[in-house]
């Protein structure tokens, strides 16, 4: 792939703000975490610069799934096993509307398609089962897909529909939030690569290079380990197969079609599991093969993939 698809897209210049001297607050990152910083900083009334090494959303923020899903890392059964059905509830409920939040400020780079979760074999199939239980018992709502429609029954088992997620344009969600720091009045340096927080004119400093090492937290720095995720992208196909993000094998396998009609799918970092660990922007084969093989299961034959 020459450049990722995401990004590709045409986007329109975000207002320039400059900022002379110290500032209140210096960010370090623009992605998702340290536009959305930025502005709310701003907003609360101080002077906020933002810097990033390459551009706003490059990283991981505007390269990923382009999934907008409510709940946590574990299911909400494993939740409540954890932590125990009220303080479970009270975490969905907050993802929800963190979620609407999301919604009201990503414009049209956020479309509330549902998404569904799919099982690959029995077992997955009862852990979905009770998820769904749980969290229809909780007030939350759900469906329960089984047996499934063509073409997922030749792979798939049964899948839970959680009808208020999203798919994300996750480039123009970024972008979009850069802008409204801008308008905000945060000072965005692009292609401004901060070596040591002792370079930043601001007596308080924000790291939001997530999974990025920046060499900026100290002792914190080997705490952070970046993992990597692979995706491919296909060319248009004439079907319209799947109209919402899908993912199975416990988010271990994901995919979208566009409405342009192509595939993004990503996932198989198990298959080989210790070469992700790392923030090295290039693919291994193993995992490209195996995403290829998946996508032309998935469809039924052959596909081509973007180059």
């Amino acid at each position: 792939m020459s450049s990722p698809y995401w990004l590709e897209e045409p986007f329109e210049e975000r207002p320039e703000r400059r900022l002379d001297g110290p500032v209140d607050v210096a960010v370090v990152g623009a992605g998702v975490t340290g536009c959305a910083c930025a502005r709310v900083l701003a907003e609360a009334g101080l002077t906020v610069r933002l810097h990033d090494e390459r551009q706003v959303g490059w990283g991981a923020s505007g390269r990923n799934g382009g999934f907008a899903l409510r709940g946590g890392a574990a299911s909400y059964d494993v939740a409540v096993d954890e932590y125990g059905h009220e303080v479970a509830s009270e975490y969905w409920r907050a993802t929800e509307r963190a979620l609407e939040r999301m919604a009201t400020l990503a414009g049209d780079a956020l479309v509330r398609t549902g998404s569904l979760r799919l099982a690959t074999d029995e077992e997955e199939r009862d852990g979905l089962r009770a998820e769904y239980e749980l969290l229809v018992g909780g007030g939350f709502e759900a469906e329960w897909r089984e047996p499934l429609e063509h073409p997922l029954d030749a792979t798939f088992v049964a899948a839970i529909f959680h009808p208020g997620d999203a798919a994300l344009q996750p480039a123009r969600w970024s972008r979009r939030l850069g802008a409204l720091a801008a308008e905000a009045g945060v000072d965005i340096r692009e292609e401004s690569r901060v070596a040591s927080v002792d370079e930043l004119d601001a007596p308080q400093v924000v790291v939001a290079t997530d999974g990025y090492p920046s060499g900026l937290l100290g002792p914190l720095e080997g705490l952070i380990i970046p993992t990597r995720a692979q995706m491919v992208a296909t060319e248009p196909i004439p079907e319209r197969l799947f109209e919402c993000p899908h993912y199975s094998r416990h988010g271990f396998d994901y995919w979208q079609q566009r409405a342009d009609g192509r595939i993004l799918a990503g996932g198989f970092r198990d298959a080989s599991l210790a070469t992700e660990f790392t923030s090295v922007e290039e693919t291994t084969q193993e995992i490209q093969s195996a995403l290829d093989g998946f996508v032309s299961d998935l469809v039924g034959g052959a596909v081509r993939i973007r180059a």
